[in-house]
């Protein structure tokens, strides 16, 4: 008789104990309703397999109100990259850059300009000294911003480390316009706008009139949703149209190299990085402009925020990382 309580106890027990799991994980409600104390924070939409669950917005901030988006810009450019490599206007990521561009490099260019490759931008390893951070406003202040990221001094070989540089990414906007034949923007509304609920409102240009790749604009948080979904949906429409070659958006999220600042993945224009047992690919902007994407859970979610103080100093990402956490924790159950 003991032996046999024994076993219907643990048969009890076993069958409790998802029961005990599930009670433990928050309600995504609840979740969005703790997400107010992060003051940076405006905006959150989470979607699950296609279905918009929840949308908040904190601060005066709303989903439907366009926002810049700043560095979550680079996935942008990244897609539109792999759709003129899918068209056959780009050879593929190992093109020279050198030719493409030829009438802007320096005079005398360092020999290892000609080992510069379309991967290397889209991956950050072009060994060029970076324009971003305490360099970006030096560089937006020249007159050729093509010319003046071109005349970096190499730092690294081509290939190397990461080394995070807007100025790569408005290279490849300089190159789709050439092969292109036409501005970026209109590129990105062609190629992508068939993709329900995308919209570019405004992106800002060099003074040749190039839109500035990887960053500095501006779109809703509903349609950077849209743009993350067609990510998840392996680069399809809701209507099965196929915008962007599935096997671009799984080489965009192989890790080519790492940040030395979060250590996290990067691979063409997207981070990647371990969340709650959870493989998760991000675009991320200044201040806190971020598309999440969990593939295994069929997730995705957008969260904007106040880019003044939102800053990576500020400890504002790792918030974001830890509300992406509860988000997945209320969705894995």
């Amino acid at each position: 008789m003991t032996r046999w309580l024994s076993l219907l106890l643990c048969a009890l027990l076993a069958q409790a104990a998802p029961l005990a799991s599930a009670a433990t994980a928050p309600h995504l409600d609840q979740v969005l309703d703790d997400a107010e104390a992060l003051t940076p924070l405006r905006t959150v939409i989470v979607a699950r397999d296609g279905h918009v669950l929840a949308e908040r917005g904190y601060g005066g901030g709303s989903p439907s109100r366009s926002t810049n988006i700043k560095s979550a810009s680079k996935s942008v450019v990244s897609a539109l990259v792999g759709i003129a490599i899918q068209r056959g206007l780009l050879d593929g990521v190992d093109q020279k850059v050198a030719p493409l561009l030829a009438d802007r490099l320096p005079e005398s260019p360092d020999p290892r300009m000609d080992a510069l490759t379309i991967g290397h931008l889209l991956s950050m390893q072009a060994g060029l000294q970076p324009t971003s951070g305490r360099q970006y406003g030096r560089w937006v202040a020249q007159r050729d911003w093509v010319r003046a990221a071109l005349a970096q001094p190499f730092v690294d070989d081509p290939g190397g480390g990461m080394l995070y540089s807007t100025g790569s990414t408005h290279l490849l906007s300089a190159i789709l316009v050439r092969v292109g034949g036409k501005p970026t923007l209109q590129l990105a509304r062609e190629w992508l706008g068939p993709q329900p609920g995308f919209a570019i409102t405004d992106w800002e240009r060099d003074p040749q009139g190039i839109h500035l790749g990887g960053n500095q604009m501006a779109m809703t948080p509903r349609s950077l949703l849209a743009f993350g979904e067609l990510y998840r949906n392996d680069g399809r429409t809701r209507d099965g149209a196929q915008l962007l070659p599935a096997t671009w958006i799984a080489q965009s999220w192989r890790p080519r190299t790492r940040s030395i600042y979060t250590g996290d993945g990067y691979g063409y224009g997207w981070f990647t990085r371990r969340i709650e047992g959870q493989d998760v690919r991000y675009g991320w902007g200044h201040g806190g402009q971020m598309v999440y994407i969990v593939p295994a859970l069929e997730l995705t979610v957008v969260m904007t925020s106040d880019e003044r103080t939102g800053t990576a100093r500020s400890g504002h990402l790792a918030q974001l990382h830890g509300l992406m956490g509860r988000i997945i924790a209320s969705q894995a159950g």
